[in-house]
């Protein structure tokens, strides 16, 4: 690992999920259980930046293990539209590093007087978010300094997943969540040279990924955009060739995220078609590839822990890619760790 603040933070993801799981276990069974009790009609989220992206992937976690819809609301519908919202019956989850931002706050306030029951990830378990909701998970990922979230992104996303193993009375998913922080935990080596000059020469690219990977994509293009002012973009391998592959030229620069469930084998039918457009693809996946470049993460042992290891190997690769294209990860350009947005 690099000197850097965000180097540190991401070696730091695993300790973090083990903290998490020891310090959590009784309040994530009891709300799982309270949970089934009150047997919601749907569930909403309320997140800003990589904290939206967490609530993508519980998006598709809830969908596809608990049957229930789960949709984002955007918070100004309360700070600033201040629309009431009819959500008797409902979950409300807010997802958060700092629990400070007064939108989000706004948001949960009016889905509790919605009728919602109101659940808050928050890493700052003193927050007003946290304090104010009807239950708290913290996250237990310490302090993080660097302004790109890392190891709160993973605790939220783990936090997520281990409340609806839970819920859901899924034995093989949490046996692979209490595998997780140790498999995070390890010595890696660090991000190979070739992807690093790869991702580190390009300007414009798509991030592209399925299902709960559509997430870890979403995430992924942020923190390019964030950390080495690369205009990442990211889009659902179902929806890139709909429109967005008129851009695609000789070699265009995609980054895919492998599913490792059902969506797979679409995924790289879709890579293959934009390679023929010229694309140049380098995909994370957790074997290496025999046709193109790629980042080798973990098998997390489960189609919904795998993703959370290779969003854990890329952060290091975005670490390395910063560095590489002569800028500080630790402190970009133009923002800041805590954005109060109104």
């Amino acid at each position: 690992m690099s000197g850097t603040v965000m180097a540190a933070e991401i070696a730091e993801a695993g300790a973090a999920l083990s903290r998490q799981l020891m310090a959590n276990a009784k309040a994530t069974a009891a709300l799982a259980a309270r949970l089934k009790s009150l047997d919601p009609s749907f569930v909403v989220t309320i997140a800003r930046g990589s904290s939206d992206q967490a609530a993508l992937f519980l998006k598709y976690v809830i969908e596809t293990r608990l049957g229930l819809a789960c949709a984002s609301i955007g918070p100004s519908i309360a700070s600033l539209y201040r629309a009431p919202l009819r959500l008797k019956g409902a979950v409300a989850i807010s997802i958060s590093q700092s629990g400070t931002s007064p939108d989000l706050v706004a948001m949960q306030q009016a889905a509790q007087d919605g009728g919602a029951m109101t659940v808050a990830l928050v890493n700052d378990a003193q927050s007003q978010l946290a304090l104010e909701a009807d239950a708290l998970l913290p996250l237990h990922a310490g302090a993080e300094r660097a302004v790109a979230a890392t190891k709160s992104m993973i605790a939220s996303l783990f936090a997520g997943v281990s409340l609806v193993a839970r819920w859901s009375e899924d034995a093989e998913l949490s046996v692979a969540l209490g595998r997780l922080p140790s498999l995070l935990g390890a010595e890696r080596a660090p991000a190979p040279e070739a992807l690093v000059e790869t991702l580190a020469a390009s300007r414009l690219m798509f991030v592209i990924g399925r299902g709960p990977t559509f997430a870890i994509a979403a995430e992924a293009a942020l923190k390019l955009k964030e950390t080495s002012a690369i205009h990442a973009e990211a889009f659902s391998s179902a929806e890139v060739l709909h429109g967005p592959a008129g851009i695609v030229g000789p070699n265009f620069p995609i980054l895919g995220f492998a599913p490792a469930d059902a969506a797979r084998a679409g995924f790289f039918e879709t890579v293959q078609r934009l390679e023929s457009f010229g694309a140049a693809p380098l995909i994370a996946d957790i074997a290496q590839h025999p046709r193109w470049a790629t980042l080798v993460a973990p098998d997390g042992g489960h189609p919904l822990t795998t993703p959370i290891a290779a969003l854990h190997a890329f952060y290091r690769l975005a670490e390395a890619t910063a560095r590489r294209r002569g800028r500080d990860p630790d402190q970009p350009p133009h923002l800041m760790k805590v954005t109060r947005t109104v």
